[in-house]
């Protein structure tokens, strides 16, 4: 029985270590979080990619801890500022990092 106790024991330490090692820290990012921007980085491209005055495959789109950053090139400085209301209008991001420049 004592075997048996020392083995769940063991797995018992073992599963912590895997979450440990699942967890974010200030500059990686955890499984879950991992996720959760690759969404929003999907949601803030969709939006963008609804709106016919930009082109969206000249605009790139990053997401860290649901912060968004969109570089790239436009032709109109106008569609810099737009981009970036677009970004911020997706719910879950927290900021918008905007690096966008003309061409």
């Amino acid at each position: 029985m004592k075997i048996v106790q020392k083995i769940a024991t063991g797995l018992f330490v073992a599963s912590l270590f895997a979450v440990a090692g699942c967890a974010s820290t200030s500059t990686k990012e955890g499984t879950g979080q991992y996720v959760d921007d690759s969404v929003l980085t999907t949601k803030v491209k969709a939006s963008i990619f609804n709106e016919p005055s930009l082109k969206s495959t000249e605009i790139n789109v990053e997401t860290f801890k649901g912060v968004v950053q969109l570089s790239g090139f436009v032709a109109n400085p106008a569609d810099i500022a737009k981009a970036g209301v677009i970004a911020r209008g997706v719910p879950g991001v927290v900021s918008v990092k905007n690096d966008i420049r003309t061409k």
